[in-house]
């Protein structure tokens, strides 16, 4: 009998790609993997990627934490990198131990991954110490992004923030184009390029692309946060064409 895992992710109300992209990745593994996976979501309300509505979001969480409980799903990630990231350095390991706390208290005990918590565990398995950074964000976002990975041990060599305000239009961003924007990065002694710091903006069909132009591992906020479920379920984080990070390298 196959053993199936249940998903759960809290996901902002206007997000679409990370319903897209981690389904679409554990789909892949099962080509190759004998595990299977239901997806099942709950949403925290935000439309413009601004700090006031990040942190109006994120106060949502808990509720979040505990509908997702009540279908006791086995691993709970929280899907908005950004929102983390703005509420202070470090935030992640509040969110994941207030939100593990929530699912407990309704009778369960579910593993919190935070896109978040997971971008900064993605790197320190691939010993990443210099990083180049690609994110959707308005400059200030970004820039918040770049001191949180900072304070967190990673020196960011280069960045760029593609500036798009309205959370839809990140999801529409063409990850076509990031092959290009890439190019336009400093990557001298870059060990690692965050293709995209955030859930929201497309990066998997680039991803394989990405590391053959520029010869560097590339991980993006979805890869991560797969990863990181995966390794919390006790899985080998396998994924084929999802770049190094799961390549089983790791």
């Amino acid at each position: 009998m196959q053993k199936y895992y249940r998903i759960g992710q809290i996901v902002p109300s206007s997000n679409t790609t990370m319903e897209t992209e981690i389904p679409a990745m554990l789909t892949t593994r099962q080509s190759i993997r004998p595990e299977r996976f239901t997806f099942h979501s709950s949403r925290m309300r935000m439309k413009k990627v601004v700090k006031e509505e990040l942190a109006a979001m994120d106060a949502e969480s808990d509720r979040c934490a505990v509908e997702l409980s009540d279908a006791r799903v086995d691993v709970l990630g929280y899907a908005c990198l950004v929102a983390i990231m703005a509420m202070g350095l470090g935030y992640h390991r509040q969110s994941e131990k207030r939100l593990t706390g929530r699912t407990q208290e309704n009778g369960a005990n579910i593993p919190v991954v935070t896109s978040a918590g997971a971008l900064i565990e993605g790197l320190t398995v691939m010993n990443a110490r210099k990083i180049a950074v690609v994110a959707p964000y308005m400059k200030p976002l970004t820039e918040l992004v770049v001191d949180y990975i900072r304070e967190e041990g990673f020196e960011v060599m280069d960045w760029r923030a593609l500036e798009i305000p309205d959370n839809l239009d990140v999801a529409r961003h063409d990850p076509e184009n990031l092959p290009a924007i890439v190019q336009t990065l400093d990557l001298t002694d870059v060990d690692v390029i965050v293709l995209s710091a955030c859930v929201q903006m497309p990066s998997l069909p680039v991803i394989a692309k990405v590391e053959a132009m520029t010869g560097k591992p590339v991980l993006t906020a979805a890869v991560a946060t797969t990863y990181c479920m995966l390794k919390s379920l006790g899985l080998e984080a396998v994924v084929p064409g999802a770049g190094a990070l799961l390549s089983g390298a790791y």
